[in-house]
């Protein structure tokens, strides 16, 4: 067992708060003990920053770039390392961060290398006089990380920040606190100065630390709804800037002539993948009573063939839940479906690993709902549990999939173009996929609408929620006496 420390000034540093462990979801072990930010340590984190800030905020942004662009390349080359400690961290199948976690990283970190030397204001004509704009860092930046991402979640919130010569203080959660330290870790090997990005380990009180904080500009968090209420008020304080990637309950729609295979393959994704554990999954599925027993035919043979087993098995396609209170929680999800009426057509029970007793393993589980007025359709579940809706029309089917107080994401199957363009414009959700779904590539924004966030990560819309603009005003002639 080794100890997780904090990483402050480009070095780690002794944490002297309390101290928790952190385990594998996988297997139950014990894999680090993990030291906790005090008050003092923070201060010394916030001392650190401004240092920082002093030389980032007055570098060149090509030098930025270069070594953002370094960064990068580093993250590529220990994906297999680092997807090993994401996976063993996190409880997710070791297939899938080889092929995305690691990699989506080091793709932000690329993209905003490129962004930010091109960075930059306008200029106004005024007559004689003219004015012009200046894009300037924010300051001190505060991210709260998640833990189904850790290491994505951690560039998709740095990398944009440090493109614009902002400092960040970041905290990985609780549950997940490696490899948020090996970022800083690589970040010093590309060259990034002392004080540049600051790692933080602890639960929420070190959270408060940082939305409470008078020298810290912006907060970004990603995290339950809930949470982001809490920071989006302890913000308000000092009026800081805030970014908030919170929750979702999304919709997917598939109309009767839809690809059933394709459709079929973004279900399966937007349900399965990392466990269910993916704030934008369309959890509610509503078909088309046309085919909804071809769609359900064909869903069910396909969900019966994943596997559920060891995260460190590269043919396992389902890995474990992060910890006992979540598996509880899921679990609890799938019996309330059943007491309210829900058709459990497929799954619904915990399944035993061989090699890993000490891990929470639950089958994806598929319900059929004649209503959409029960829980497990209303609710973020954050499992591999999905519900089936069906529906004929499509002004109701719009309707219903709008009735929900959250709004990350949508997606619509349909063979028919004007329908795709009808359905997107008018359902409420920050991104909408057509005949795909959670895909997400850096170049374009991602968040959401109503309580499921703030703000904008990723794509240019970041460079918005990383800066500010100053306007210059220049005289070139005089004003003269006004009175």
């Amino acid at each position: 067992m080794q100890n997780i420390p904090l990483y402050i000034g480009n070095k780690p540093f002794p944490g002297t708060g309390k101290k928790f462990n952190n385990y594998n979801p996988g297997t139950g072990d014990l894999l680090n003990e993990v030291s906790s930010a005090s008050t003092a340590d923070f201060e010394k984190a916030i001392e650190s920053a401004k240092q920082g800030l002093k030389i980032w905020s007055a570098m060149s942004p090509t030098e930025r770039g270069r070594i953002l662009h370094k960064a990068s390349r580093i993250l590529r080359e220990k994906n297999d390392e680092l997807a090993l400690l994401e996976s063993q961290d996190a409880g997710k199948p070791i297939r899938e961060a080889l092929e995305v976690d690691v990699v989506s990283g080091a793709d932000c970190l690329e993209y905003y290398a490129g962004i930010a030397a091109s960075m930059h204001g306008e200029h106004i004509n005024l007559g004689d006089d003219f004015a012009y704009t200046r894009r300037e860092p924010l300051g001190i930046c505060a991210g709260i990380g998640a833990w189904n991402y850790p290491i994505q979640i951690a560039c998709w919130k740095s990398a944009p920040a440090l493109a614009c010569g902002n400092v960040m203080i970041f905290k990985p959660a609780e549950l997940t606190p490696v490899t948020a330290y090996k970022l800083a870790e690589v970040y010093k090997e590309a060259g990034l100065p002392d004080g540049v990005f600051n790692v933080v380990q602890g639960d929420g009180e070190v959270g408060q630390m940082m939305t409470s904080h008078p020298d810290i500009a912006k907060v970004s968090i990603t995290g339950e709804v809930g949470t982001g209420k809490k920071v989006m008020a302890a913000a308000a304080a000092t009026l800081k800037h805030v970014t908030l990637e919170l929750g979702g309950k999304s919709p997917i729609i598939v109309f009767e002539d839809a690809d059933l295979e394709e459709a079929v393959n973004g279900v399966l994704l937007g349900n399965f993948y990392t466990q269910g554990e993916i704030c934008s999954n369309g959890t509610r599925v509503f078909v088309h009573a046309a085919i909804r027993e071809k769609f359900l035919e064909i869903l069910v043979e396909r969900t019966k063939n994943l596997k559920v087993g060891d995260p460190a098995d590269p043919t396992t396609h389902v890995g474990a839940l992060i910890n006992k209170n979540h598996f509880d929680k899921v679990m609890g999800y799938i019996a309330l479906g059943k007491e309210q009426g829900a058709e459990l057509i497929s799954g619904g029970n915990q399944v035993k690993v061989p090699g890993c007793e000490g891990g929470y393993f639950v089958e994806p589980t598929i319900f059929a709902s004649a209503k959409d007025e029960v829980r497990i359709v209303e609710e973020e579940i954050f499992g591999p549990v999905m519900s089936i809706l069906t529906f004929t029309e499509e002004e109701d089917v719009l309707q219903r999939a709008n009735n929900t107080p959250f709004g990350l994401a949508a997606g619509v199957y349909t063979n028919d173009l004007r329908r795709a363009h009808r359905m997107v414009a008018k359902l409420q959700a920050g991104i909408c996929w057509v005949n795909t779904f959670n895909i997400t590539p850096v170049e374009i924004p991602f968040g959401g609408y109503k309580q499921s966030g703030i703000g904008r990560e990723n794509g240019l819309a970041a460079i918005e929620h990383y800066s500010q603009l100053k306007t210059v005003y220049i005289a070139m002639k005089d004003l003269g006496n006004p009175f």
